[in-house]
């Protein structure tokens, strides 16, 4: 188990993010499309999936900014395990800041954490992660091993297409530089249809899937029927 955890964690990845921990709940930082997706994510989870009282896990959490915003929606207890552990921290300080107390996390793999608390969660989150380990399939799989049978469970990632290398490589990370260069690998961007496959290989039925499209003008995201670049999507065990 040990050697095949080591296997899917990115050294380099977790490097990355942590030497920018200190900065998650800027909303001007590197971190602003975080913040700025937010909200939409959020309401998406919320809408077909009440929150109100359920049990919450957020794989790779990072600085907290769903895990928070999931449990002040309503959840009972939500959370949140990520293996940066400087960003950890940062997301435990902004909680006690904010008195949220029905929120907890932890530095544990979450193919671990599957064999140690299987069918646990009624809702299972995974966003803006699986593009950053080597193995993303390992990932689905266990957050299938970690939701409840009548439980639900949300990805977020990227499709690997030349308009999203357009939109988030040259775009965002060269032009625009809302994020730092070397944030994204292209070559991990994950097609819709390929994380429905890996979902239906971990038993999962696949219920929505959306795409995420920036607003120039009013500067919001919005859904769109649209999976070309941002998407999200949610499944239940089969």
């Amino acid at each position: 188990m040990t050697s095949k955890i080591q296997r899917n964690v990115d050294d380099n990845e977790i490097a990355k993010f942590s030497q920018i921990a200190e900065k998650w709940w800027d909303k001007n930082s590197e971190f602003k499309p975080l913040h700025d997706i937010n909200p939409l994510r959020l309401d998406y989870i919320d809408r077909l999936e009440n929150l109100n009282g359920k049990q919450v896990l957020d794989v790779g959490c990072g600085g907290g900014i769903l895990a928070e915003s999931m449990a002040k929606r309503g959840a009972a207890h939500v959370t949140g395990i990520d293996m940066a552990e400087k960003s950890l921290k940062v997301a435990e300080i902004h909680a006690a800041e904010q008195n949220v107390d029905n929120l907890a996390y932890r530095c544990i793999p979450v193919e671990e954490l599957a064999a140690e608390r299987p069918h646990s969660f009624d809702i299972v989150t995974c966003m803006e992660m699986m593009e950053h380990v080597p193995d993303p399939s390992a990932i689905v799989k266990a957050c299938a091993r970690l939701v409840k049978p009548d439980g639900i469970v949300f990805f977020s990632t990227i499709s690997r297409n030349p308009k999203s290398y357009l939109h988030l490589i040259i775009g965002a990370e060269h032009i625009l530089k809302v994020v730092p260069k070397g944030t994204h690998d292209w070559n991990k961007f994950i097609n819709p249809a390929e994380l429905a496959r890996m979902c239906r290989e971990a038993g999962l039925d696949v219920i929505d899937s959306k795409g995420m499209k920036y607003n120039l003008l009013t500067k919001q995201y919005h859904l769109s029927p649209n999976t070309d670049v941002n998407y999200l999507s949610s499944y239940r065990p089969a």
